[in-house]
């Protein structure tokens, strides 16, 4: 069970709180708004010197000024209004793929007690390519070999036997790929892994897909959805 406050420590937080509102008025109060623009020049023109009037060129600066702010005003409120829209649609977008399958760059995943992992390796061009998959302490379970005939996906899934053929612990597990060519040249290749969305998050950077056994993903990582 939680403490309960003690009454200072409310009252405390309540005078933080209406510091805070007075704070905001205050700010609010200091801001020069367009009424209080025309009231002052209003009272400019009222109290100026009839033998040495406003200069026009001067009044017309100031109604440029004025403008201007009321201009920025209305653009601050049109972004406003066009970042709330697509905040809404990116919740709309990471809604509907709420089940769906979708194919992102990873190279870890939580192996359950049952069932297979599937992907695909993004191949460079034509040769050989050797799947690594090793549990949580770096040893090697299991290794995969194909064949790619051209640039391009391949895909792959382990059936979460080890070499043999015993079904490996649910955990976490790393997968690396590796690409040689005839010539003796390797290098790694880009592995994807596939996996259910559970849910979505809105992020301050933009939509976060949870994925079901891989964690969180940027919406813009998908590579692919069914």
């Amino acid at each position: 069970m939680s403490a309960i406050n003690t009454s200072a420590d409310y009252y405390n937080s309540l005078g933080l709180g209406v510091a805070a509102g007075n704070a905001a008025e205050k700010a609010k109060s200091d801001a020069l708004g367009q009424a209080d623009f025309l009231l002052l020049m209003t009272t400019q023109l009222q109290n100026q010197d009839p033998l040495k009037p406003m200069d026009n060129a001067q009044m017309v600066s100031q109604l440029a000024q004025m403008s201007t702010v009321q201009g920025i005003d209305t653009l601050n409120s049109t972004v406003n209004g066009f970042s709330n829209a697509m905040t809404n649609d990116q919740i709309l977008k990471g809604s509907a793929l709420v089940g769906h399958q979708v194919l992102v760059p990873s190279g870890q995943w939580a192996l359950e007690g049952t069932g297979a992992v599937s992907g695909l390796i993004a191949a460079p061009q034509a040769g050989n390519l050797e799947v690594t998959i090793t549990d949580a302490n770096g040893d090697v379970v299991r290794t995969l070999t194909t064949q790619a005939s051209a640039a391009g996906e391949l895909p792959f899934q382990w059936d979460g036997l080890n070499a043999d053929g015993q079904r490996m612990p649910a955990g976490k597990y790393s997968l690396s790929a590796r690409f040689s060519t005839n010539d003796g040249t390797t290098a790694a290749a880009q592995t994807y892994i596939q996996a259910p969305v559970e849910s979505v998050t809105i992020g301050s950077d933009g939509l976060y897909l949870n994925l079901k056994n891989l964690g969180a993903a940027p919406l813009d990582q998908v590579l692919r959805v069914s």
